[in-house]
């Protein structure tokens, strides 16, 4: 929920503790550096007010100041997000296997969750070389737009879905789905398969590959995904490690034993390029390997 719908006309009506948080809201994705004045007119607040607060926010660590005079978000509010108990008990469980996928594939990987009708990175790795993205750790995008989103989507209540469908569905590049009616046919081919295979849709040149991750009754609980450069890989070759690890990471997390999406084509799963460990029991244990020619 955002400070807007809780007071919906930003005015004198706001508490303290509200203009403190409409600073902080005012930095997104997209307003990662704002000067001072960005940052009354955002947040809707007179340019003294919101200095005074800029300043204690500063302070205490929660915003920093750049060599320019912008500001952005703080390591203290990064340091206070990574405590937060779902997903530090998620990250916990999952970065072995993370750790893994990384290496077994040279991919950006990264784990996501739902949070509102965004989608946020819990857990983030970068490969050296790998595809032109803008993940990072805490960083949030449109569920429709990115491939763990639309895995999270894809499983979300249908009422929540329908509520995606009809907002406006923001376009970052060409290949971005924007079109209801192609959304929906991609959400089902993603319950259909299992998996989600999105190219360029927020950066060029960039393929995002996505499978979900479940918990106990099988309630799915986030999205693992991996993201390569355009041409370097088909992706289709990625999708077993992929999915290797994230049924492991689910069965941690107390998933029953769970086989392939019925009614899917999954002969991706017995590609001889890859050849999975058994799925280790707990976090240490067998690592993906990948077939020496």
């Amino acid at each position: 929920m955002t400070l807007s719908e809780v007071v919906p006309a930003r005015s004198a009506r706001m508490t303290a503790a509200q203009r403190v948080l409409a600073v902080l809201e005012v930095f997104d994705q997209d307003h990662l550096l704002l000067t001072l004045s960005e940052i009354s007119r955002r947040a809707g607040l007179s340019l003294s007010t919101a200095h005074r607060l800029v300043g204690e926010l500063r302070q205490w660590g929660a915003l920093e100041r750049t060599a320019d005079g912008r500001y952005s978000i703080g390591m203290r509010i990064l340091e206070l997000g990574s405590l937060e108990p779902q997903g530090l008990h998620l990250r916990d469980v999952a970065l072995p296997y993370l750790g893994d996928l990384h290496a077994a594939t040279g991919a950006d990987v990264n784990l996501s969750v739902r949070d509102g009708t965004d989608v946020v990175y819990v857990e983030s790795l970068r490969a050296r070389n790998g595809a032109p993205v803008l993940t990072r750790l805490g960083g949030r995008w449109p569920l429709h737009a990115t491939g763990t989103g639309q895995v999270l989507l894809a499983h979300a209540p249908p009422e929540f879905q329908e509520e995606i469908l009809a907002g406006p569905l923001k376009r970052y590049t060409s290949k971005t789905v924007t079109d209801p009616a192609q959304l929906r046919r991609s959400l089902a081919e993603v319950r259909r398969t299992g998996f989600a295979v999105l190219e360029e849709s927020i950066t060029a040149d960039a393929v995002a590959i996505a499978a979900p991750v479940r918990g106990p009754r099988d309630r799915l609980i986030a999205a693992l995904g991996v993201t390569i450069r355009r041409g370097t890989a088909a992706p289709q070759s990625l999708l077993p490690a992929l999915s290797t690890t994230a049924r492991a990471v689910s069965r941690v997390l107390g998933a029953p034993q769970r086989d392939p999406a019925p009614g899917g084509d999954h002969s991706w799963l017995t590609w001889s390029g890859w050849l999975p460990d058994a799925l280790p029991a707990r976090p240490g244990g067998g690592a993906l390997r990948r077939r020496s020619s």
